[in-house]
């Protein structure tokens, strides 16, 4: 308890956490009431609420990076070795703390983009009933959380901040879609990678919206199940989160 005690003192004492907790509310609401505002044609819908998603999860992912790569940049992981010899420990209390922190926005965002939408356009139909309508808007939070473990994870290995921050971003938002473009394997690929399975949980089979495809998160045409697909992309988290932990112990700080 000692150890996430001063892993939440020091994330919540710099400014990033909350400039980036700002950005991710503001991006994820915003897009919500944009589409509800502007859409006079089509009431919105649980799916249409979360389309800003994967914008704020792109901050999340940069916060979650930065309280790693920052301590690494201002010398007091140093500090934090010295007066916790077990690295894994450390690094175990801050991905809890981080991905923890993460979750709630995620929830706060998702719920609150329902919020805002049923507020503007107070005739639609937004209950939460259905499985696929609770993973679409309670899953943000699973989805955020286990992206910040994966983050904490790659800025332990690459250390610096600019480095970790472009490789998360590229791949999520780059790499990932052109995988496609290899030829014969490139589909067969892409159903693996961990960011559009991930998408599968959230917009998986049942979804009875019959929702137009730029509503919501891309849709994911994964082999695995909803859940399994959760379960695949919290692996693939804990798998770099491991190798990050053995390479925390082997370097220098």
């Amino acid at each position: 308890m000692t150890l996430l005690a001063v892993e939440r003192i020091k994330l919540f004492t710099t400014r990033s956490p909350l400039w980036c907790t700002i950005a991710a509310l503001a991006i994820t609401i915003g897009f919500a009431a944009l589409i509800a505002g502007v859409d006079d044609k089509n009431l919105p819908t649980i799916a249409s609420t979360q389309f800003g998603y994967s914008f704020g999860l792109v901050v999340i992912m940069v916060m979650a990076t930065l309280a790693v790569t920052t301590e690494y940049r201002f010398g007091t992981i140093r500090a934090t070795f010295q007066a916790i010899p077990n690295r894994t420990a450390a690094l175990l209390a801050k991905t809890t703390v981080v991905a923890l922190f993460a979750g709630v926005i995620g929830l706060a965002s998702s719920f609150a983009s329902v919020g805002i939408a049923k507020l503007i356009r107070p005739s639609a139909d937004l209950s939460i009933n259905t499985a696929f309508e609770w993973r679409a808007v309670a899953g943000v939070g699973l989805i955020y959380a286990t992206a910040a473990i994966m983050s904490v994870a790659v800025g332990t290995l690459v250390r610096h901040s600019a480095g970790a921050v472009s490789l998360i971003l590229v791949w999520s938002q780059v790499v990932e879609g052109l995988v496609q473009l290899i030829p014969k394997i490139g589909d067969d690929i892409h159903q693996w990678m961990p960011f559009y399975v991930a998408n599968k949980f959230l917009t998986g089979d049942p979804d009875p919206t019959s929702r137009l495809a730029t509503e919501g998160p891309p849709a994911s045409d994964a082999v695995l199940s909803p859940w399994g697909a959760l379960a695949y992309f919290v692996g693939v988290a804990l798998v770099l989160l491991v190798i990050a932990n053995i390479a925390a112990n082997k370097r220098d700080a």
